[in-house]
């Protein structure tokens, strides 16, 4: 389960860059397209940050949707797999969003 590398990196990551401070919430940014399952992220969340500064936060996650735009006829268009094709029948598209996998947002109790 890559999901479980993926949590423990972000905490890692914030850990790093908050130090010491408790962390109150985080919110990732996991696009539908990413390969990544935004539940299995949530249920390693708990076990990954116990022991640590970012015990007890909860975590948000923002799922974009897939947006790309066709080559061919420019039209832009959702994405649910990476196996649609253009309304123009095209499969020549440059995908815009879906993607993501990153910290969006950290918030500290002051």
């Amino acid at each position: 389960m890559h999901e479980m590398a993926i949590t423990q990196s972000v905490v890692q990551a914030v850990c790093e860059r908050m130090g010491d401070a408790p962390v109150r919430r985080v919110c990732l940014e996991i696009g539908t397209l990413s390969g990544v399952v935004a539940d299995s992220v949530r249920f390693c969340f708990d076990l990954v940050t116990e022991g640590t500064t970012l015990e007890g936060a909860s975590l948000e996650i923002v799922q974009p949707t897939g947006l790309a735009r066709c080559r061919d006829c420019g039209a832009e268009f959702a994405l649910a797999d990476l196996l649609v094709l253009c309304t123009c029948g095209s499969a020549n598209r440059e995908l815009l969003a879906g993607e993501e996998l990153k910290i969006r947002e950290v918030e500290v109790l002051a």
